[in-house]
């Protein structure tokens, strides 16, 4: 059994600001017992407009900015999921990268595969899509942790292929731009995931003016177990691989589906 936290802000365009936010919200959480405290998506610069912005703020994942996340964890003895923007070979585009840092440093990288070009945005103009490949996980205590990134939950295969990596958590850090029933659809998405997959998802938002708050944990039958509104906090939650085992006793979807999951392309 491990405590998870989900840890909600606004990040802004001072990422030494951003770091400070995140150390403060670590504290917290580790404060409380948390082992693993998860960040929003682009936790280390946001902007109100995807703009050169985004592409002035990358870094390596050697630079300073995940070396200040990895100072973190050691300080606090957590593990940290965040988003930062990866910067790329490329100078017109960055990748929207997720990684997780322990006190040890990095223990697993995702980028974002599905881009939100979606409700009038278009994340593409300025991001690389992430290569498919074997999803990386961690593991803590002995649970495991998958990551995906916010859009990527209108995706259940994404999910899926996470699950069939051994997860028993997927992180979900996230940027949910408010709009027309955005609210609705992530709270209904992020319980699906959780429910099909018989698995705990933890979903970190940023909250207003760039995001729409709600993060939570939901456990595998979909009940919501910890929760936030619109402001800047954490809730935390017990995972285990043992509630995950019991559920899928009662409901062993994934041993009776029929299908697999293949790339597209």
């Amino acid at each position: 059994m491990v405590q998870v936290a989900v840890a909600q802000f606004a990040p802004g365009e001072g990422k030494d600001e951003n770091l400070a936010a995140i150390g403060k919200l670590a504290g917290e959480a580790a404060g409380r017992g948390a082992k693993v405290v998860v960040f929003p998506e682009f936790a280390m610069f946001t902007a109100p407009k995807m703009d050169r912005r985004f592409l002035d703020s990358a870094e390596p994942l050697d630079g300073p900015f995940v070396t200040g996340l990895g100072d973190l964890a050691r300080r606090h003895g957590v593990h940290l999921v965040a988003g930062v923007n990866e910067r790329l070979d490329d100078p017109e585009r960055i990748s929207n990268t997720l990684v997780a840092l322990g006190p040890g440093g990095v223990v697993a990288e995702y980028r974002k595969i599905h881009l939100y070009d979606a409700f009038g945005y278009e994340e593409s103009s300025l991001v690389r899509h992430g290569a498919i490949g074997e999803p990386e996980t961690f593991t803590v205590d002995g649970v495991t942790f998958g990551m995906q990134t916010c859009y990527d939950v209108r995706f259940p295969e994404v999910t899926r292929r996470i699950v069939d990596a051994g997860a028993d958590v997927v992180a979900v850090p996230a940027e949910w731009v408010p709009g027309p029933l955005k609210e609705d659809h992530w709270r209904t998405l992020v319980r699906a995931r959780a429910i099909e997959n018989t698995i705990y998802v933890a979903a970190a938002d940023q909250c207003a003016p760039t995001g729409a708050g709600n993060s939570m944990i939901v456990d595998p039958m979909g009940v919501v177990t910890a929760s936030l509104g619109e402001g800047t906090g954490i809730a935390s939650g017990e995972v285990s691989p043992e509630r995950v085992g019991a559920v899928r006793q009662k409901n062993p979807a994934l041993a009776l589906r029929r299908f697999t999951v293949t790339p597209a392309g």
